[in-house]
């Protein structure tokens, strides 16, 4: 048999783990089956993807921190994404000062 050598050969046999997050994915799997899911996922996943490539890549450093601390990392990253954010909005043609859910600072 081929697959003979690849068993164990300890006395005690062989134990696996499940993991505590094993019920959650099996479901999510589940609901991945779902071909309007699937056409959902693939139309909106590479545009995630990209603009997380552009917010890690070196010309904007977002792969690494550049300062030390918790809230200052976040305002950094917040630096980095307000930009991008404000261009996407112009590319739709969003004014986020006309928005109602907009509250002025």
């Amino acid at each position: 048999m081929p697959l003979l050598e690849r068993c164990t050969k300890s006395k005690s046999g062989r134990s696996i783990e499940i993991g505590t997050h094993e019920r959650q994915l099996h479901e999510a799997r589940l609901r991945f089956t779902n071909p309007d899911l699937r056409a959902d996922y693939r139309e909106t996943r590479p545009k995630v993807e990209r603009k997380l490539a552009h917010l890690t890549s070196r010309l904007h450093g977002g792969r690494k921190a550049r300062v030390r601390g918790l809230a200052k990392v976040s305002a950094d990253f917040l630096l980095l994404v307000v930009p991008h954010n404000l261009t996407r909005m112009a590319n739709l043609g969003i004014n986020p000062f006309e928005s109602p859910n907009v509250v002025p600072i």
